[in-house]
C-alpha cells in the first residue's frame, strides 16, 4: 500500500532556499548564490536585497536563456551531502547538476542500502549521479545509466571527488528502456531501482523518449528486474511531466502491487520563512 505524504527539504550546510517569488528562486549552493526561474513561485519575493547580491542570475529572453554573472562568480562550485562530494556548474541552461529537493530521497536510499549486504542498485536517467554516490557510499554496487555522455562524465568526476572505489559503479551510456530490456533477457536482478525520467528525451542512438508512452513500458520491464527480497526498494521521481503524484503512484502499483511506502510532492522550504516551493513528485517504497 502507498500512502500520500509530501516530503519537505529544509536545506543543509551546503544548500539553502533563501527566497522565492515572481517566477524565480534564490538558492545558496556552497558559497555560490544563484537566482533561477521557477514557474511554481507565483508569490512575491520577501528579500529584494538578497537577490541583488546573487553571484549569478539565469535570465530568459525570447525563449533563450543565459547566466548573468558577477565577475567574481566561478563557473563551478563544490558541495557536500553527508559523506559524498560533487560539483555544480553554470551550464547553458538553468540546471546546474544537482536537484536539492531530492535530499529526502537520498536519505531514504542510504537507509535502504544499509539494511542489505552490498546490494545491487540500478539508477536510470542517473544524470550527474548524487543518488549513485549516496548508494555506493552506503555499500551498494551501482549500475548508473544515462544516454548523455556529458552527464556520465560529470557523474564519474563526482565519484572521483567522493573517492569511490572504481568497482562500486558501472557507468552505462545507453537508452534506459533498451538497457533494461537486455537486462531482463539476461535474468539480472537488482535489490534497488531508482529512476528519474524526463518528460521528453533522446537515447544514446537517437531513440525518442515520451514519458506518457514509455514510462508504463519501462515499469513493466522493471517488474522483472526488481528482486523479490523483502528489503528491495523502488524510487521514482517526476518533473515537469504534467502528471500528479497520484497518477504516478497508480502507475507504479499496477506493476508493483505489494509496494509499501509513500507518494507525494517534493517541497523546498525557504530558510527564513514559512513558504514551501513545490519542486517535483515522487513514489517510493519497499517490496
Amino acid at each position: 500500500m502507498l500512502k500520500p505524504e509530501n516530503r519537505t527539504v529544509k536545506g543543509w550546510s551546503d544548500y539553502a532556499l533563501l527566497d522565492s517569488g515572481e517566477g524565480m528562486k534564490l538558492e545558496r549552493f556552497g558559497d555560490l548564490t544563484l537566482a533561477r526561474p521557477d514557474t511554481q513561485a507565483i508569490w512575491q519575493k520577501h528579500s529584494p536585497k538578497e537577490w541583488r547580491e546573487a553571484d549569478a542570475t539565469f535570465s530568459l529572453k525570447e525563449g533563450k536563456g543565459r547566466w548573468q554573472k558577477k565577475a567574481s562568480a566561478p563557473e563551478r562550485a563544490l558541495m557536500s551531502f553527508g559523506d559524498v562530494q560533487f560539483s555544480i556548474r553554470l551550464g547553458s541552461f538553468k540546471h546546474i547538476g544537482v536537484f536539492p529537493e531530492q535530499a529526502d530521497n537520498w536519505r531514504f536510499i542510504k537507509e535502504q542500502v544499509e539494511k542489505q549486504k552490498e546490494p545491487k542498485v540500478l539508477n536510470l536517467f542517473g544524470y550527474t549521479g548524487v543518488a549513485t554516490l549516496v548508494a555506493a557510499k552506503a555499500g551498494a554496487h551501482v549500475t548508473h545509466v544515462d544516454a548523455s555522455k556529458q552527464s556520465l562524465d560529470l557523474a564519474s568526476a563526482n565519484a572521483g571527488l567522493s573517492e569511490l572505489p572504481k568497482d562500486r559503479v558501472r557507468w552505462i551510456p545507453d537508452d534506459a528502456l533498451a538497457f533494461v530490456k537486455r537486462e531482463a533477457r539476461r535474468g539480472t536482478r537488482y535489490d534497488g531501482i531508482v529512476l528519474d525520467p524526463p518528460a521528453f528525451g533522446r537515447g544514446a542512438k537517437g531513440q525518442v523518449w515520451h514519458i506518457e508512452q514509455d514510462l508504463p513500458k519501462l515499469l513493466v520491464v522493471l517488474k522483472d528486474l526488481l528482486s523479490e527480497k523483502p528489503s528491495s526498494f523502488l524510487v521514482l521521481n517526476g518533473y515537469a511531466a504534467g502528471y500528479s503524484a497520484t497518477t504516478f503512484s497508480q502507475l507504479v502499483l499496477e506493476q508493483f502491487p505489494t509496494l509499501k511506502g509513500t507518494y507525494g510532492e517534493l517541497l523546498l522550504a525557504e530558510e527564513n520563512g514559512n513558504r514551501q516551493l513545490p519542486s517535483g513528485i515522487y513514489v517510493r517504497g519497499q517490496i
